[in-house]
């Protein structure tokens, strides 16, 4: 089995708490559902989130949908003029025995203009 990456972001439409739990929950599901994945699978994940956003920890909406045991982190996105506003980031590292070229990156609503390059 091999270690892989797995990106995605959802932008989000108010910095509220449940909104965010909400939004970055919907996004890990599609992750996970879109790489055949399970709970078990994950390794770690990094989350970033634009420094408008102060109303919860993205890593929060993972630990509500049962994600107990892998590590996560949260961060705080560069402050670029100009940038997507309220948007959260993901970075997964998972075990996969999908080729990297087949790993679908999930990039939801609004955030999809971030990677049109990658997004599915």
């Amino acid at each position: 089995m091999a270690v892989r990456a797995v990106r995605g972001a959802v932008q989000l439409e108010r910095d509220e708490a449940g909104h965010m739990d909400e939004q970055v929950g919907a996004l890990l599901m599609e992750i996970l559902e879109r790489n055949d994945l399970a709970a078990d699978d994950l390794i770690s994940i990094w989350f970033t989130a634009t420094p408008d956003l102060h109303s919860d920890f993205p890593a929060a909406a993972a630990r509500k949908l049962g994600i107990v045991d892998v590590p996560l982190i949260c961060a705080q996105e560069l402050d670029i003029e100009g940038a997507m506003p309220r948007v959260v980031r993901v970075l997964a590292h998972i075990e996969s025995d999908r080729p990297r070229a087949d790993i679908a990156h999930v990039y939801l609503g609004a955030a999809a203009a971030l990677r049109k390059d990658i997004a599915q």
